[in-house]
This record gives structure tokens, sequence and C-alpha cells, in this order.
């Protein structure tokens, strides 16, 4: 049997802007309450200059390196998660493998929008199992706030999303009885049009117009069916959570720690009741940060390592649902 992979190190990276709903409620017809009730979430980052999310990526990876103890010269791979590219192309991957000074080593986008992560966290793992690498980095990376519509029009996208950034280092295990146990990818596609970005796009001349900036529905924005989605999350989910754990024998009463993808914290509590976990078990940061699609799970996941929720010897899941549709999880035993 191959080494088992493991997360030898972490950082995070979250723009010092803090935007409040009570700002959001200035420049769009709605308010605290309204956003905190559908979504839990009190505030986001974005960002107040010209920045990309490699740059936030970059801070991220320097600070997983290093608690890892492993330099830029050590990693054999990067693999960027993100929705928000800092330019059409090349990948931001190979953007950020010059920030962080890599020479010669493969780097490529993930672009699996909320699951991103879990799908980059599974191709490094696979790399490594094959021998191919041992050392990988993975870093999710976003800027929503220069794509999102914050009018009124826009609203209903416009207030979930913030601006961030986490990375990884993944390596073999210091000990064959820790690190990843499994991990577990679906998709749908032909749910795409539920939660899309339509707009710029290559399969029209020219690739976006200014009817796509205007209208009650604009296609250069991002557009949600919302409770298409929520009805879709709230069922993938507990599934790919219990398959994880069918694949390794365990069960949910097994479960230590509950890492979600940061989209709705009513999701994530009603993902939680449905399994029949104590919500203490489940972390949530997105009242702090909004949902930043692939940076919210290394994100959340570097705070509960911090805090001590996540610590030797303790049964972990990752788990994720958005747009594509795309849902993934992992189990790792710490």
């Amino acid at each position: 049997m191959s080494e088992r992979t493991h997360i030898l190190g972490i950082g995070s990276a979250v723009p010092d802007n803090v935007v409040t709903n009570d700002d959001l409620s200035r420049v769009m017809d709605t308010s605290d309450e309204w956003i905190q009730q559908r979504t839990g979430i009190r505030q986001r980052r974005h960002i107040a200059a010209d920045c990309g999310g490699t740059d936030l990526g970059a801070i991220a990876a320097r600070e997983a390196l290093a608690s890892a103890g492993v330099g830029i010269d050590q990693i054999d791979a990067i693999v960027y998660a993100t929705l928000s590219p800092d330019i059409d192309w090349p990948a931001s991957a190979n953007l950020l493998a010059a920030k962080l000074g890599a020479r010669s080593v493969p780097a490529f986008d993930v672009r699996n929008q909320c699951s991103g992560f879990l799908y980059s966290l599974a191709s490094a793992d696979a790399l490594i199992r094959a021998g191919r690498a041992r050392h990988v980095l993975v870093v999710g990376g976003e800027i929503h706030s220069t794509g999102i519509d914050l009018t009124t029009r826009g609203r209903e996208v416009a207030v979930i999303f913030g601006d961030g950034a986490g990375a990884v280092v993944l390596g073999p295990s210091p000990d064959p009885q820790r690190g990843l146990l499994s991990t577990h990818l679906h998709a749908e596609g032909r749910y795409a049009e539920k939660l899309w970005l339509e707009s710029a796009s290559s399969r029209k001349k020219p690739r976006i117009e200014p009817a796509d900036l205007d209208g009650d529905a604009p296609r250069a924005f991002p557009s949600m069916s919302g409770r298409y989605v929520f009805k879709h999350a709230v069922t993938r989910f507990p599934e790919v959570i219990q398959e994880a754990l069918a694949a390794n024998g365990l069960r949910v009463e097994d479960l230590d720690v509950l890492i979600p993808h940061q989209a709705n914290l009513r999701i994530n509590q009603f993902v939680a009741a449905a399994l029949e976990m104590d919500e203490a078990k489940v972390v949530n940061n997105i009242d702090r940060y909004g949902n930043t699609t692939a940076a919210s799970i290394p994100l959340a996941l570097a705070e509960a390592m911090r805090d001590g929720r996540v610590s030797e010897g303790r049964l972990v899941c990752l788990a994720a649902f958005g747009a594509g549709f795309t849902w993934a999880a992992a189990l790792f035993r710490w």
C-alpha cells in the first residue's frame, strides 16, 4: 500500500476590508436582519484595491509552507482551485507559482467552484499515491467582490460572497494510521444553469456585449435559483458524507468534526439535523467571511486547527456542494 497523504501545513489570507450587512444596506435595498435570516452572514471581506486571488493565495501558501516546514523547492506540483481566475489565461496556478518562486513545477487550475478545493485535494492525493509527487501545494483563492452586482437587482447573490484564500501542503503522513482515508467526487451537469455565470462566453462573438450588463438579469453577473440550490444541497451533503463514512466502515457517531463548504449557514444547520449531529461538531465561519467558494473549506479548516477543534486522532470530514452541480467529501483521520 502506498503512503497515506496528510495535510502537513495550512495557511489562510483575507483582505483587511470588512464589509458588514449595514454597509451593504447603504448601496442596496437590504438589511442586516434580512441577510442574517436567510444566510447567517454578518460580514464578509472585500478587496479595497487591485488584488488577485493569487495575491491572497500566495500569502496563504507561504504560511502553509512555513507551518509544514517545507520549502517551495520541495513542492512537486501546485494545484489552484478558483472560479475567479486573475486573468482568462494562462492558468492562475502559473501566476501563483511565479509569485512563490517555483521553477519548472507543474501547475494547473481546477475550476469546480464550491467543490474546487476538494477536487484539488483528490487530484493532489492521486499524484502522491501514484508516486508522481511527494509534496503538493493546494490553494483555493477567490475574489468575488469585483464580479458581483452590488445593487438591489443583484442582492440575492451579492450579499453572500466574500474574498479570501486558503492553502495546504500535502505530503506523506508521518503515521500510517493518520491522514486522508478517502475522497468522493460527484457532478450533475444538467443543473448547470441553476447556478452559473453565463457571460463573458467564448460561444458567442463578441464574448461580452453592453446588453450583458443591463436588464433585470444581466448575464455578466452570477445568477442563482436559490431554493433549487438549497433543496439539492441539503440532499447531496448528507449523501456524500454518509458515502465517505461507509467506504471506511464508519458511522456518523464516529465523526468528531464536520467542515462543510460555507455557502449558507441554514444549509449547514439543516445538514447537521439530517445527520443527527451535534451542531457543536460542525465548523462554521460564514458569519464572518461569507461564501468564499474554493477558499471556504481551507479557511474554516485553518481556524479549526488553530483553536484545537481539529487535532491528532480526530475523525474529520470535509464536504462541499456547489455550482455544476458538483459535490464532494474527503475523510481524514487527523
